[in-house]
């Protein structure tokens, strides 16, 4: 591998176009390791990238949850100067392989095929890790001409929806107080997403009277009452949630139910999930203040029956970054002198940018290497789109750090 050596803020894209070998072969070794969230061990994935970093002098720090479980890697390069801390932030464990036999190539080759690799996590999101690390290893060699710090954070506890990482990193006993942001790698180089609905997610616990399903006399059963609130659950009008700087309307989905046991029991009790996507005026307090009357007008339908639950699991807000935000502002326009044309985007689906959002700072997602795929058979990522991302994402951090 070649020495890394430092380049000006107009030097960004030689220097990516230099390191472009050595990203593709760290991110084949980190494709190599199956590192599938829930099912792998995450140390030696974290391992090969320690002692890439320690190799030049970076020092990797291991994040522990509470139960002493392993949830992501942390690397901080610091300025000279003194300024806020930045978060580069990729994901190291992946989705499953699903089925093996169906991959062109094993999900684990790491292999190359007419300009394309191939395996699990090549697109999602270890290409986004190595560019990271390259950045880093870079911006540590002159911290005299940087102000702040940039931390590298890889969180392997993301693909089963826990961001254990994420979570020890930004809330955890030494959490810190100056982030100023957070660049998330995910891949895809169309968009720059800069806001995404929020999330309200219930269990709705609905209550029936048990009997036996042959007795003379039935009683209510949770299965079909449930049933009643899941139709007023589909059919309930949202209010509009929509504005010119936040086009997407809320959205209610009855998403998973559970109940009933055998074939002789009515039923006493039955689960209903509820995912509530929420916008900037149809916001956490609004979906559950929705959620409770749609549940009141049933319960009240169904007497003699104890009313229903309502168990709120997550919340995650609604946002969108400002135009002037320096975050989105510094990617959008470091990704113009790379030549790329990038839609900044409000998404429908929720990312880490919403918990980030949450907590109060600023987070983009969504620009990553171009890719098809994701989680399916025969994931890949096009290894010449790594220097404009490199590039990209180096510039941006010059400029939020000068």
């Amino acid at each position: 591998m070649n020495a890394i050596n430092h380049v000006g803020e107009h030097d960004v894209l030689a220097a990516a176009k230099e390191d472009h070998e050595s990203v593709i072969e760290l991110t084949r070794d980190l494709v190599a390791i199956p590192s599938r969230g829930g099912v792998d061990s995450y140390d030696p994935v974290l391992n090969r990238l320690s002692i890439w970093l320690e190799q030049r002098h970076l020092a990797a720090t291991v994040l522990k949850d509470k139960t002493g479980a392993t949830v992501g890697l942390t690397c901080e390069v610091k300025g000279a100067r003194p300024g806020p801390r930045w978060v580069l932030d990729a994901c190291l464990d992946t989705a499953p392989f699903g089925d093996e036999h169906a991959w062109t190539h094993p999900p684990t080759s790491a292999v190359i095929d007419d300009g394309w690799l191939y395996g699990r996590g090549s697109a999602d999101s270890k290409p986004a890790a190595a560019i990271f690390c390259h950045i880093a290893a870079r911006l540590a060699i002159t911290p005299s001409t940087l102000r702040g710090s940039l931390v590298l954070l890889f969180d392997v506890d993301e693909h089963t929806g826990g961001f254990g990482g994420a979570k020890r990193y930004f809330e955890g006993s030494e959490a810190p107080d100056d982030v100023a942001g957070v660049m998330i790698g995910y891949p895809g180089m169309d968009k720059l997403v800069i806001g995404g609905r929020g999330v309200h997610r219930a269990k709705l616990h609905v209550h029936g009277v048990a009997s036996h399903s042959g007795g003379s006399k039935a009683t209510p059963s949770a299965i079909e009452k449930a049933a009643n609130l899941i139709k007023v659950l589909s059919t309930a009008e949202l209010p509009d949630g929509t504005s010119p700087e936040f086009p997407l309307s809320g959205k209610l989905t009855a998403t998973a139910i559970q109940g009933g046991e055998g074939y002789s029991v009515t039923p006493d009790l039955c689960t209903v999930n509820v995912d509530i996507r929420t916008t900037p005026t149809f916001n956490d307090e609004a979906a559950s203040h929705l959620l409770e009357h749609l549940v009141a007008g049933v319960d009240d339908a169904w007497p003699g029956t104890r009313p229903t639950l309502i168990q709120v699991d997550t919340c995650w807000p609604a946002y969108s970054l400002d135009e002037k935000s320096r975050l989105r502002t510094a990617l959008l326009d470091a990704a113009k002198t790379t030549g790329v044309h990038v839609e900044a985007k409000i998404a429908g689906p929720s990312n880490i940018g919403n918990y980030l959002a949450g907590l109060g700072i600023p987070a983009t997602a969504g620009f990553g290497v171009t890719y098809t795929g994701l989680h399916g058979t025969d994931e890949r990522a096009r290894l010449d789109t790594i220097p404009t991302v490199q590039a990209t994402y180096h510039k941006a951090v010059l400029q939020l750090m000068a």
